[in-house]
């Protein structure tokens, strides 16, 4: 197993940050000729919602800009990994990812990480949408939720020397009207920071919010990656979207893709205990 990374800046004291909501399932219409976070951002929009998290399978894309885990420019200056140059692939089709939809700075902001093709190519690339520089090629349907009563914000993280989502509680403004049902499914929005157990730290977020049965989506990075039935990864930082998850009896199962600084990405059933988070892990419990 990898030594856990020495962050440049004073640990945060909270290591598992959560907040209670609800979850409600969408369809959601992402309009083509757009930056894709704008038209991430218009669709949640469109019904009621300013966060929420957002599952993609199969898309086209007229253009993908995106990045991958690198080493540090500085190594013990600074942060701990860093991205890699852009790459693009124009065309291209999104095999699956995951993106969440929060705010920076009061406007809206993505959050997504996949797998994906370029045209013709048959090797499976992974990494870091960057969201305003990509675009569909045609209207897209897909899966959502939209979430009430907590989102992402951004917030400078003086422990890791990045900006990153944080949990904070969002006023619903339907609360108070007559009549108005409270709906969709209690739900756990959470931020692990460095060095906790992925596994764990899910446990603990559902415990504290009386969650025993959850479905697990969302995204993150890992000090390497240890499956227990596919390649283990040995880069210092990894990004990783979980493909498939969930929380029973208070105990988290949770398949997922990842990718280093080199090669390609292994995906699988990440090892209970044996995957910690580098600098941040944006989860979702989805109660049912």
């Amino acid at each position: 197993m990898i030594e856990p990374p020495r962050h440049p800046g004073p640990p945060r004291a909270l290591r598992i940050a959560s907040h209670a909501c609800r979850a409600h399932p969408l369809r959601l219409r992402l309009r083509a000729g757009l930056p894709f976070d704008r038209a991430v951002a218009e669709a949640f929009a469109e019904q009621g919602f300013e966060a929420g998290y957002l599952r993609l399978r199969d898309v086209g894309m007229a253009r993908i800009d995106y990045v991958r885990p690198a080493p540090a420019p500085a190594p013990g200056h600074g942060p701990v990994a860093w991205y890699s140059a852009t790459r693009r692939l124009a065309p291209a089709r999104i095999a699956e990812a995951g993106v969440h939809l929060g705010r920076r700075g009061g406007t809206p902001f993505v959050h997504g990480h996949g797998l994906w093709r370029g045209a013709d190519e048959d090797a499976v690339r992974m990494g870091h949408l960057l969201g305003s520089e990509c675009h569909l090629d045609a209207e897209v349907e897909a899966e959502g939720w939209g979430l009430r009563g907590a989102m992402f914000s951004v917030e400078a993280d003086a422990e890791t020397g990045f900006s990153l989502f944080a949990p904070q509680g969002v006023a619903d403004p339907k609360d108070g009207l007559a009549n108005e049902p409270a709906g969709g499914l209690p739900t756990v929005l959470c931020a692990l920071r460095p060095h906790v157990d992925l596994h764990a730290g899910l446990a603990e977020a559902a415990a504290r919010h009386g969650l025993q049965r959850a479905r697990i989506e969302g995204l993150g990075s890992l000090v390497g990656a240890t499956f227990a039935d596919a390649t283990d990864l040995d880069s210092l930082a990894t990004e990783m979207l979980v493909t498939q998850g969930e929380m029973q009896a208070g105990r988290a199962r949770i398949s997922a893709a990842a990718i280093g600084f080199d090669g390609g990405p292994s995906r699988g059933l990440l090892r209970e205990g044996g995957n910690a988070i580098c600098v941040t892990g944006e989860l979702l419990l989805i109660g049912g």
